[in-house]
């Protein structure tokens, strides 16, 4: 079974949308990790553009952190599911692909309990040996070199995976209270001057590792190093957990999502869902959706045909990289080959029946008469 990602047409025009979603699209055509969901298919109906992805029954981390009890997780599952987001972003950030909206929302859980990133249509590929520049994310979760609009590689995502361990043990994230009604620039002013404050439910590793993900300086941010997502792998925090394992899919989770219970809450919001007026549709945006509904070869797909060779026939070439005869257009092609049984139907012979004498008491009696049978079932005939 797959998730349906539909994206309303008109609503994405409205709201200026078109650049992000054929970038969310593109972005997950070029990534294949099991902690980042993936693109089976695009196309597009009348009204809406829709992504086929992998499917997550088990909801997103926001609701296991606040409505599964008391806010926050144990330890193990805290480093279980850090330890997975930190493979989900190394593995984007081989691609050069920096996420830039890692918040609890965007984490998902699947039937057997392992997350993956989802949401990425603020992510960017970041040109090598260059950094970018953008004041995009999630108030309370951008780094401070964001907020400040600095030019800035991979460390939003560093920044970012510290937040959620905070969150994922505090119950909270770590710049504003639970419900806490407080405007955005109070909630970047203290992302970029006040310091996270611990209580009780850190431990001492977790408590380091949370500091070391929250430095102001991106230079001097764990994950920004030389070492990269080796260095935040190798820290203490991660002590109890077998990456080669983990990311080979063979680690059990602490938690598996009861497939009778549906982890989300009720819908209320009715105006995500209500029809959008005022917006028409013209050619500039059909000339969108034809970049967009392309489908999709996901690459585990692309890998599963390299490895059983299923198209090997195909790369077979004539002498100095000229096609073949059988894909050579201005040749014609073989006659077909005959099955057997055309070949015995179509050599047919008229053969006259004679009668045949068995002995001097029985006689059968039969009329010369024309049969269609095949030459090779005729041995002989004779008398007695």
């Amino acid at each position: 079974m797959y998730a349906c990602k539909k994206l309303e047409k008109k609503r994405i025009k409205k709201r200026k949308g078109e650049s992000m979603a054929l970038n969310e699209k593109q972005i997950l055509e070029k990534v294949n990790s099991r902690f980042v969901v993936s693109l089976a298919y695009a196309y597009e109906t009348k009204d809406a553009l829709c992504l086929v992805l992998t499917i997550m029954n088990g909801g997103d981390l926001k609701f296991h952190i606040y409505n599964m009890g008391t806010p926050g997780f144990e330890k193990d599952r805290v480093q279980f599911y850090a330890a997975q987001i930190c493979c989900g972003l190394e593995h984007l950030h081989r691609e050069s692909i920096v996420y830039r909206d890692l918040k609890p929302e965007n984490i998902l859980l699947d039937d057997n309990g392992h997350i993956r990133i989802s949401d990425l249509g603020l992510a960017i590929k970041v040109p090598e040996g260059e950094s970018i520049r953008g004041r995009v994310g999630t108030v309370g979760y951008m780094a401070p070199e964001v907020i400040n609009n600095e030019k800035y590689g991979m460390s939003p995502d560093w920044w970012g995976l510290g937040c959620l361990v905070y969150e994922m043990t505090a119950g909270r994230s770590p710049f504003r209270a639970r419900k806490e009604r407080v405007k955005r620039e109070e909630v970047e002013r203290r992302v970029q001057e006040e310091e996270e404050e611990y209580n009780d439910k850190f431990t001492e590793d977790t408590k380091a590792i949370c500091r070391m993900l929250l430095t102001k300086d991106p230079k001097q941010r764990l994950g920004c190093l030389a070492d990269g997502a080796a260095g935040v792998k190798a820290h203490s925090f991660f002590k109890n957990i077998n990456f080669k394992r983990l990311e080979a899919g063979i680690v059990e989770p602490p938690f598996v999502p009861d497939p009778r219970a549906v982890y989300c809450k009720d819908v209320l919001d009715i105006e995500q869902f209500s029809t959008v007026k005022g917006v028409n549709l013209d050619q500039t945006d059909n000339d969108f959706y034809s970049k967009f509904a392309t489908g999709s070869v996901s690459i585990p797909w692309q890998n599963e045909m390299i490895e059983t060779e299923c198209f090997r026939d195909l790369n077979v070439f004539g002498p100095q990289g000229t096609r073949p005869p059988d894909l050579d257009w201005n040749q014609p092609p073989e006659p077909p080959r005959r099955s057997l049984l055309d070949r015995i139907f179509r050599r047919h012979v008229s053969i006259p029946v004679v009668m045949c004498i068995v002995d001097s008491e029985r006689t059968f009696d039969v009329q010369l008469a024309e049969a269609i049978l095949p030459l090779d079932s005729l041995d002989f005939a004779w008398t007695e």
